[in-house]
């Protein structure tokens, strides 16, 4: 084999073969990249499909109450 690296559009499989050898942190992060970009249409649907339901928002405020406030008494705060 010569130490020219093979070309990409020449033959896919070819190179695929000697990124596994070669450079395999560029070969792994191309899989695992493409497997992130198929689970963003896929994974959705089919956790609905099993059952699972998203949980309601946490509330970003809290509620205020209906109607006026009520006095305190007794605590010393006139």
């Amino acid at each position: 084999m010569s130490n020219i690296s093979p070309h990409f559009w020449a033959a896919p499989l070819r190179y695929c073969r000697w990124a596994a050898r070669e450079k395999p942190a560029y070969l792994w992060s191309v899989i695992i990249g493409t497997v992130g970009l198929v689970m963003l249409p896929t994974v959705p649907p089919a956790l609905r499909a099993l059952g699972y339901n998203r949980s309601p928002p946490v509330p970003l405020t809290y509620p205020v109450p209906p109607g006026p406030r009520k006095k305190l008494t007794g605590y010393d705060d006139e």
